[in-house]
């Protein structure tokens, strides 16, 4: 097989010559392996911390959802939305008071879990309670970012900017494992598409799993659409489903959701988000298209 350099070297115009077969990634998070040979890693939870308690419930019917189920779960929340829309959105409890209810998320679920940051001086702190950390789209490039994460030594998950072709995130392969980090994985969360529209390229998904990562596809954000509510982000939840289903089929490592109680009393990504009595269902429906999939293989 190729090196992972000459896989991803310029795609372009020009098509990938490899299958997904043949392409072994894998990557360490925590005690979970994601990869070629290994469980669907699932990142699911709200889009932003509300509270303690509304949180702990999440993490723990997403852990009753799963529990049984052929998937590795990844709890994730953050705590600051750092690039709301408007300077009057809600953005969360803030790093100290986010990281102590993520804690108690680890500790009385068990759960590995999970959050953004947005500065450097961040991953330090986030890794203490962290397995995962994790890189916004539009912080993709910020090398000084990347770094901090790689060297605390714990797995990053990077979200390909919607302003970023796939061929261009080996790159931030690159500055990861120049840092040190040794578990990288990329994530499509979709692309621009003129204004207040994303659309999902799934041609991205094997082109970035080309790079040597293993590749998450984020259905909550790749329906998102962009300042579409006067101030807040809008979406489309109902084509959440649509897109995971094809992105599984494609061949992904792993599925990152954004869930909630009610989805739209929530303060950020509301119109995106799978309401929490729907994900069994929804994560059932595409089990079974995963298992086909692993079934050609």
């Amino acid at each position: 097989m190729n090196s992972a350099a000459e896989l991803g070297r310029e795609f372009g115009h020009h098509e990938v010559r490899v299958t997904w077969a043949n392409m072994n990634v894998s990557a360490a998070i925590g005690d979970y392996q994601c990869g070629t040979g290994h469980p669907l890693l699932l990142i699911a939870g709200p889009c932003v911390i509300e509270s303690r308690e509304l949180t702990l419930q999440i993490a723990t019917a997403l852990q009753e959802i799963t529990s049984g189920l052929p998937v590795h779960l990844v709890f994730k929340a953050s705590f600051d939305k750092a690039n709301r829309t408007s300077i009057a959105s809600y953005r969360g409890p803030g790093l100290d008071a986010g990281l102590e209810i993520l804690a108690a998320v680890r500790q009385e679920t068990g759960l590995p879990v999970t959050t953004d940051i947005h500065l450097p001086a961040q991953a330090a702190p986030a890794s203490e309670v962290c397995d995962l950390l994790q890189i916004p789209a539009f912080l993709c490039r910020q090398t000084d970012l990347l770094v901090a994460a790689a060297e605390t030594g714990k797995a990053v998950n990077v979200k390909k900017g919607q302003f970023v072709s796939p061929a261009d995130m080996k790159h931030v392969v690159e500055k990861v494992k120049a840092a040190g980090g040794k578990n990288v994985l990329l994530c499509e969360r979709g692309t621009f598409f003129g204004y207040g529209r994303l659309v999902t390229d799934m041609r991205a998904l094997p082109q970035m799993r080309a790079l040597g990562a293993p590749v998450v596809f984020d259905a909550t954000h790749s329906v998102q659409e962009p300042g579409g509510l006067d101030g807040r982000t809008g979406g489309n939840r109902a084509m959440v489903e649509p897109l995971a289903r094809a992105a599984t089929a494609v061949g992904i490592d792993g599925l990152f959701f954004e869930t909630h109680p009610d989805p739209d009393t929530s303060p950020s990504d509301g119109a995106n988000m799978v309401p929490l009595d729907q994900f069994a269902g929804v994560l059932s429906r595409i089990l079974k298209i995963r298992a086909a999939v692993e079934a050609m293989s």
